[in-house]
């Protein structure tokens, strides 16, 4: 699946998830001339205007009317095309909801959508532009699938993985220059796997996006400090969820943290405790991200410290769970 996608540390950071997003596109659109583009007007701060520049008679800009273009999508992709479809991560999940709902999903059309300035990226637009609560509604839609990569070269490889698999597809990145996480595409991305950013014993962090790195750099900063051994899962894949990997994290280490920049309600924190519920097996588990509420204005790097959800935060979270008490008894079998 990986293309080998490669660049120096320099270019890597000198690159926004989206970029990286726009240059996977121009690469599968050389490869398979049935992807077609779709933007609203959003061509330049979405990235997949270079799509645009590179196959002009594949690339249409609906003007500022999403759900039409959602529309149009499903009908291209009842024709046979393979519809990329691109625009803020607000607009995507709410204002396009109706379609997504019944002309895409509703008819497993085969349309990906590339949500862009996800969660609060987009700080200093406000909160009517943070998209704090799209996994909540794109979760619940049948025959969708959702991933939220952690940075550039995941986001190379969730394009390419929806491209070669059928249906629906959500895949929300961020709007600024994110960390690096991976200095490769090669890594061994698997769509709905969770990945192993750090091994550990007594208690994993869950996280998606932007949180990715943050929950590494608290897991290295507390087996320094503190003599903890944090593991550290990358849930790229929201739905479906690696529900093998959160039961496993739940018999290792019987404390879960779960990190998103979302509100807490509907998103990756409620799917973990889903499975923690199904499994009958208790655990102390802490859920960090926006505690139902909106997210005032401000850097991306500010906001994320307000909800808690930077390496600070999740610092701190760490340490108060590792201290709540709950009844430790190796047998479960009572309790299934």
């Amino acid at each position: 699946m990986a293309s080998g996608l490669t660049y120096t540390a320099v270019e890597s950071t000198a690159l926004s998830t989206a970029e990286y997003y726009g240059k996977v596109m121009c690469e599968l659109g050389a490869e398979h001339p049935e992807i077609v583009a779709l933007t609203a007007d959003l061509g330049k701060s979405t990235k997949i205007g270079v799509f645009g520049d590179a196959f002009p008679d594949r690339f249409f800009n609906v003007g500022i009317a999403e759900q039409g273009m959602f529309s149009m999508a499903a009908g291209f992709a009842k024709a046979g095309c393979v519809p990329f479809v691109s625009t803020f991560s607000v607009f995507a999940a709410l204002r396009a909801a109706d379609q997504v709902h019944a002309d895409i999903c509703y008819q497993k059309a085969n349309v990906k959508i590339i949500a862009t300035h996800g969660g609060t990226s987009f700080g200093q637009a406000g909160s009517t532009h943070h998209a704090i609560v799209d996994f909540g509604v794109e979760r619940t839609f049948p025959n969708m699938t959702l991933i939220c990569p952690a940075d550039g070269m995941e986001t190379v490889n969730a394009v390419r993985a929806a491209y070669e698999t059928p249906g629906p597809f959500y895949i929300r990145i961020n709007r600024g220059f994110d960390r690096v996480v991976y200095d490769s595409t090669d890594y061994g991305f698997q769509l709905g796997k969770a990945r192993e950013m750090r091994q550990g014993t007594d208690i994993t962090v869950i996280a998606c996006g932007s949180c990715v790195f943050q929950a590494m750099q608290a897991a290295d900063f507390l087996k320094n400090s503190d003599g903890l051994s944090v593991r550290v899962l990358n849930m790229h894949t929201i739905k479906p969820l690696d529900v093998e990997a959160v039961q496993k994290a739940i018999a290792d280490t019987r404390r879960i943290i779960t990190v998103e920049d979302h509100n807490v309600i509907g998103g990756l924190g409620s799917a973990v405790a889903e499975v923690i519920a199904d499994t009958g097996k208790g655990c102390a588990f802490q859920r960090l991200g926006w505690q139902d509420s909106f997210s005032t204005i401000g850097l991306h790097e500010d906001l994320m410290s307000m909800a808690s959800i930077d390496s600070n935060g999740i610092i701190e979270a760490v340490r108060a769970v590792m201290h709540k008490d709950f009844e430790v008894d190796d047998n479960w079998d009572d309790e299934v």
